[in-house]
């Protein structure tokens, strides 16, 4: 890892800090579930980039920061359900707890190909949520036009971890070699985090945003 991926790091972390900072005040408003997901999941993109500035991308073999990573899009798409479709909230809640026990068990006892099944399955249904749902959303009126940032950040998401889980495999994910992944690991990382920030910002200062009636699962 380089001084520059270490700096631009840096910058996820603080613009992570910021979102945390953001949700926390709507909490405090509204009071509603899906900000308390959207922190959890930028806290640990937050530590999770503080633990490779501190110990580089080795620390990414690690079978804990695997699990607990996928805590970062599982964090988003729930926050994503209960505020546009919170009917399906506790459905989608009880499929992403399953699935984050069926990683920590695959990861320390199955076969690395079974692992990595469960955790493309776990990461590709909640992609496909973060992708989708701001689209949706603004289709039908719910959120400003500068939401659909979020589906930008989730296709980088969906990319550099599909990226990371073939070259778990030991193969290669298109023309994203070993080489590759690790030099772009880190401004994807920032550009991601920007876009997120970006288009929750957008929907926060939306008139009516932070309205509790308007929430459909507060």
């Amino acid at each position: 890892m380089t001084v520059l991926d270490r700096v631009v790091l840096l910058l996820t972390g603080l613009t992570a800090l910021y979102l945390i900072w953001r949700f926390v005040q709507a909490y405090r408003q509204t009071k509603a579930a899906h900000d308390v997901y959207y922190i959890i999941s930028f806290a640990v993109l937050l530590v999770a980039g503080l633990l490779l500035i501190a110990f580089g991308y080795g620390i990414l073999a690690s079978p804990w920061v695997v699990i607990v990573s996928v805590l970062i899009p599982a964090g988003l798409s729930l926050g994503l359900i209960f505020e546009f479709y919170g009917k399906y909230g506790k459905l989608y809640l009880a499929f992403a707890v399953v699935g984050l026990v069926a990683i920590a068990i695959t990861r320390f006892t199955g076969p690395e190909t079974v692992a990595t099944i469960v955790l493309v399955l776990v990461h590709g249904v909640a992609g496909l949520i973060i992708v989708f749902t701001p689209i949706l959303t603004v289709k039908k009126g719910l959120a400003p036009g500068g939401f659909v940032a979020v589906t930008i950040g989730g296709l980088l998401i969906d990319l550099g971890g599909i990226a990371l889980a073939f070259l778990k495999l030991g193969k290669q994910f298109l023309f994203f070699s070993e080489d590759v992944v690790f030099a772009i690991l880190a401004p994807l990382l920032l550009l991601m985090t920007l876009f997120f920030a970006w288009g929750f910002v957008k929907k926060m200062k939306a008139p009516g945003s932070q309205k509790p009636e308007l929430q459909s699962a507060s």
